[in-house]
């Protein structure tokens, strides 16, 4: 069973009382609650549109029993397909399905959007970004998107040079979410709720190009401003009643990734800004790029009401680093087998990379050397754009098929796999290649489900 809008509105206590109940809006509500009441229990949200990753994340929400909790950027997925492939509504069927496959129940797959606003079409005048930014917005409600983080703060190509004023950011995501409500307005009368994030002060889409120093952890008097302009362009554009479902900002904890640092979350340099949400009961911050933080910064971060973490990247590093590892194993195990053509998966993508510089050209700098070392091995992982290419995926299957015709020796595990070698000794698994991928992905995800466990 699932409550709909109605009964929600008409019995707020519920939403702590029976917990089991909830639509996943509601969910998400009653954790964030419970994190600015104790400073205990998050949630993290997987931003990858990877099968493997996918899998990974869904044998974690079965494990742990927790909302399986996967957003799309307006990048990834839109109404083009985005770099994906994939619109919105294409988007959250593949999710939905391989979830029930799995056994997680729709009230347990909490779906977001990030970053839906102009940002992929920010080269073009406001009026056509926009245009197609509305689209998006509600392509992704009508789609059973739960969750929308409203970003307009990218300026237009007749915005000017200079950034765009915060009212005017704050205009466009209200006019945004206008559109998402009357999108909510056309769905069947019992449909979950759908629940706003606003603000930007990240990276845009895609990650960060520079990494001299740590990012500046925002001020505390920027969050009370940003929440009041926000707040009013809401009221202006109508949506008044959408406020009350604000239940995050993005903001800047200072925690970063470049190619080759991390900045590690200081909670000193935070602690304004945490104290900051003292005078703003319902809000919990969203902490975008916690990609390689360790556990420690990570549950801190948690216990400062950043109590949405975004995880990307590292995912398919984690992915790309088992891939490697498989060819290694597989490189010594076809030396007994000479009939097989080993796979080239590193040559194929860095051809495919080197093809197609658009995802990466602005990110790694340096020699020649350098730059093919950056396009496998960096924190940044440019190559999570890649993995779709055919002749990738090619090379991807040869390797498994090459694996999959013989037992992979533990002793390779072991030199090549070790986390994964510990796991098959405690008798978790057998190590098929796929499942050693999926467990390989699976360590970064129980980071942070230990980190949001509370």
């Amino acid at each position: 069973m699932t409550l709909g809008r109605s009964a929600i509105a008409n019995n707020p206590a519920q939403e702590v009382q029976n917990p089991d109940l909830l639509d996943p809006g509601a969910r998400l509500q009653d954790v964030l609650g419970r994190n600015r009441e104790s400073g205990k229990g998050g949630v993290y949200a997987v931003c990858s549109a990877h099968p493997q990753v996918i899998e990974a994340a869904i044998q974690q929400s079965v494990e742990d029993g927790t909302v399986l909790h996967v957003e799309s950027t307006s990048s990834q997925v839109n109404q083009f397909g985005g770099y994906t492939g994939q619109a919105p509504h294409q988007f959250a069927q593949w999710i939905r399905g391989l979830a029930a496959r799995a056994g997680v129940p729709a009230e347990r797959v909490l779906l977001g959007g990030d970053h839906l606003g102009p940002f992929p079409w920010r080269n073009e005048t406001a009026s056509s970004a926009l245009e197609k930014a509305c689209e998006l917005v509600r392509q992704c409600v009508l789609s059973g998107y739960n969750k929308i983080h409203l970003d307009a703060s990218m300026a237009c190509a007749n915005d000017g040079s200079v950034g765009l004023p915060e009212q005017t950011v704050a205009d466009r995501a209200a006019f945004l979410c206008q559109v998402a409500e009357k999108a909510y307005g056309e769905l069947p009368s019992d449909s979950p709720r759908i629940v706003y994030v606003i603000g930007t002060e990240v990276p845009a889409p895609g990650g960060e190009s520079l990494e001299a120093h740590a990012p500046a952890t925002t001020k505390a008097e920027d969050v009370h401003r940003t929440l009041e302009i926000f707040q009013r362009a809401f009221a202006e554009r109508d949506v008044a009643s959408a406020w009350e479902r604000v239940i995050g900002l993005v903001v800047q904890p200072g925690v970063e990734f470049g190619s080759d640092v991390v900045f590690a979350y200081d909670p000193d340099k935070a602690r304004s800004l945490s104290a900051a949400l003292s005078a703003h009961p319902r809000i919990v911050y969203e902490a975008h790029s916690t990609d390689y933080q360790s556990q420690r910064c990570l549950e801190q971060l948690v216990q400062d009401h950043f109590a949405i973490l975004k995880v990307g990247p590292w995912l398919t590093f984690a992915y790309r680093e088992a891939v490697l590892a498989l060819t290694a194993i597989e490189r010594e195990m076809l030396t007994t087998r000479p009939g097989r053509r080993p796979s080239q998966v590193r040559e194929a993508m860095e051809k495919a990379m080197l093809r197609n510089p658009i995802h990466w050209r602005s990110y790694y700098h340096g020699s020649e050397p350098e730059i093919r070392h950056e396009l496998t091995y960096s924190y940044s992982d440019r190559c999570r754009y890649y993995w779709n290419e055919p002749s990738v995926q090619e090379e991807v299957g040869r390797l498994i098929d090459n694996l999959g015709a013989q037992s992979i020796p533990p002793t390779l595990v072991s030199q090549f796999l070790p986390l994964e070698y510990e796991a098959m000794r405690g008798g978790q698994f057998q190590p098929t290649p796929e499942i050693l991928i999926r467990n390989h992905i699976g360590h970064v995800l129980r980071v942070y489900a230990r980190a949001c466990a509370g």
